[in-house]
């Protein structure tokens, strides 16, 4: 099946940007037109179709001379790291409309709303109820999972793809982040009764650590954290930034982001972070750090 430019455009905008913002990145066209088909708006030929000319398209511009050339080098530079589009309160997904809720631009921690539905988080917690261990961190020495008592939570993991509900909230986290879902490691669930924490820690993995490089052999630096709250807190159980003052809440459905390094991969030692004690009530989150280039 065929489509011309004209048909392309014709596409709603927020397809259109989709399609350009992840052949940018160079995400796999065949994955994306699956995404497209399994949003249930399009069929996977005419998925095809539409990313086709959308390349065809590029592909022209890029050959027109310098001015192409340049374009081409900032959709390289914008590979370069994830980011949340906040030109809009509102950002629509090929499967949903998520609400930036709150930005704070230094470190960059957004929080944002309606990412997952109250049903999603319960299939999330649901898949993993039989799972969970003691907590662990990556030892610095070594790169060995230890018991470290600054972390007093229970922990599971799902593997990417696992399950449909899965599959479909990475897809919808890879366009959030405009980062390919193979960048990002396996879901981390973390649950947290009264008086369990996570004291102040950072997401980045130390380069100058010996055990530390063998998870960066894996994937690259962790350049953002997701933290998908995946059930309400009666008291306490907030995500604390001390350096800067802020505390979030956990909100069900409801996701913070926050980048842990600088483009040029520097980490950022202005998200240190915690997970302050549950006063009353569970608090359940998933974890997913996005990674420089594939993981495993």
């Amino acid at each position: 099946m065929n489509i011309s430019p004209s048909l392309l455009t014709s596409l709603p905008a927020e397809w259109r940007h989709w399609i350009d913002d992840n052949l940018a990145r160079g995400c796999s066209p065949l994955d994306m037109a699956h995404s497209m088909a399994a949003s249930g708006q399009y069929s996977l030929a005419l998925a095809q179709a539409a990313i086709d000319a959308a390349q065809a398209l590029h592909s022209n511009s890029t050959a027109s001379g310098a001015q192409g050339g340049a374009a081409q080098s900032e959709r390289s530079a914008a590979r370069s790291m994830p980011f949340i589009d906040l030109s809009s309160n509102r950002i629509t997904l090929p499967d949903r409309m998520v609400d930036v809720l709150c930005v704070l631009q230094q470190p960059q921690v957004i929080l944002l709303g309606n990412v997952l539905s109250m049903e999603e988080c319960d299939a999330l917690v649901a898949h993993c109820s039989h799972r969970y261990t003691r907590s662990t961190v990556a030892s610095e020495t070594d790169g060995a999972s230890v018991v470290h008592a600054g972390r007093t939570s229970e922990m599971a993991f799902i593997q990417r793809g696992e399950a449909e509900v899965v599959e479909r909230i990475e897809r919808r986290l890879a366009a959030l982040a405009h980062w390919p879902v193979e960048n990002g490691e396996p879901f981390q669930l973390q649950k947290y009764g009264v008086t369990q924490e996570y004291r102040p820690h950072y997401d980045w993995l130390d380069p100058d650590s010996s055990g530390h490089r063998s998870h960066l052999a894996q994937g690259g630096q962790r350049l953002a954290t997701f933290i998908l709250y995946l059930s309400d807190v009666e008291q306490g159980g907030g995500t604390v930034f001390p350096g800067s003052g802020l505390e979030v809440y956990p909100c069900k459905g409801n996701a913070l982001w926050f980048l842990n390094t600088d483009p040029q991969l520097q980490p950022d030692r202005q998200t240190l972070h915690a997970g302050a004690p549950v006063v009353r009530g569970t608090k359940i989150i998933a974890n997913k750090w996005l990674r420089q280039t594939r993981y495993g």
